[in-house]
C-alpha cells in the first residue's frame, strides 16, 4: 500500500504537469509555494483544491484555511488524515 504522502506527490506532479521533478525527488516537507520548493502559484492552489475534492472528498472554500493546509505534502497529508471518512468542508 502506497503512503499517502507518495500518493499526493504523484497526484500533484501529474495534475500540475510538473516536468522537472519526479515524485520521489520531492521531500514531504518541501514548501510547495516557495521558490526553494515547487514554486506553485495561485492557479496551482485551485488545482490542489480540486485534487482534495476529487480524490479525498474534502472541500476547502476558505483561502486562509487553504494557506495553512497547502504548505507542504506533509501538511496536506496530515489534513487528509484528520478529515477523512465523511465529506468535509473547510471554512
Amino acid at each position: 500500500m502506497m503512503r499517502l504522502e507518495d500518493e499526493l506527490k504523484e497526484l500533484i506532479i501529474s495534475a500540475l504537469q510538473i516536468k522537472d521533478i519526479k515524485p520521489s525527488e520531492l521531500n514531504d516537507d518541501a514548501l510547495l509555494f516557495e521558490k526553494d520548493g515547487l514554486g506553485l502559484d495561485s492557479l496551482d492552489a485551485i488545482e490542489l483544491v480540486v485534487i482534495l475534492k476529487k480524490h479525498y472528498h474534502i472541500e476547502i472554500k476558505n483561502r486562509n484555511v487553504a494557506r495553512g493546509i497547502f504548505i507542504s505534502v506533509e501538511t496536506i497529508a496530515d489534513y487528509i488524515r484528520n478529515h477523512s471518512g465523511t465529506k468535509k468542508t473547510a471554512t
